[in-house]
């Protein structure tokens, strides 16, 4: 990892919210490819030796990303994004949670209101990425279940994905 890169993940447990700002050493057309593409999501989102595997892509506002977690044995873990507002390479936003192979969501697992902003900063590109969850309970059984450091894995083979798709 390029270390000069800023990543900061912070908690506001007061606004029940989870504030991740991560810099790519790439431009913004690939960053935003890379977030909002089934097949380069599926290279980089999660963590080793955990993969993505998109059943459904269909961004735009309305649309939704459903797909699987699939583990080293096989097993699958579903989640759905749902697209509420697109902001072609500038934001996104989607209502994010667990759910059922066929996208229903599951009401035992908490859902949050995902927004990713693109700030592009000389040569980089800046995320900043607000996950904002409907209770403080919610929030912290997602940092129970391992949140950050399977995100931060995730952005580190983003990282690595990005230095290979570069001209």
């Amino acid at each position: 990892m390029n270390n000069n890169l800023l990543f900061d993940f912070s908690v506001n447990k007061e606004n029940k919210n989870i504030h991740i700002k991560r810099e790519f050493d790439a431009d913004l057309e690939l960053v935003w490819k890379a977030w909002t593409t089934a097949e380069l999501l599926d290279r980089w989102w999660g963590p080793k030796p955990w993969r993505a595997e998109t059943k459904t892509m269909d961004f735009r506002e309305g649309g939704f990303w459903h797909y699987a977690m699939v583990g080293p044995e096989g097993e699958k873990h579903w989640s759905k994004a749902s697209y509420i507002t697109i902001e072609k390479e500038k934001s996104f936003t989607a209502k994010d949670g667990f759910c059922d192979e066929n996208g229903t969501m599951d009401p035992a697992f908490p859902q949050n209101l995902w927004e990713n902003n693109f700030i592009p900063k000389e040569n980089k590109v800046q995320v900043d990425m607000i996950l904002t969850f409907d209770t403080l309970a919610d929030l912290e059984k997602i940092i129970e279940m391992g949140f950050k450091e399977g995100m931060t894995m995730g952005l580190e083979q983003l990282d690595e994905l990005l230095s290979t798709l570069k001209k």
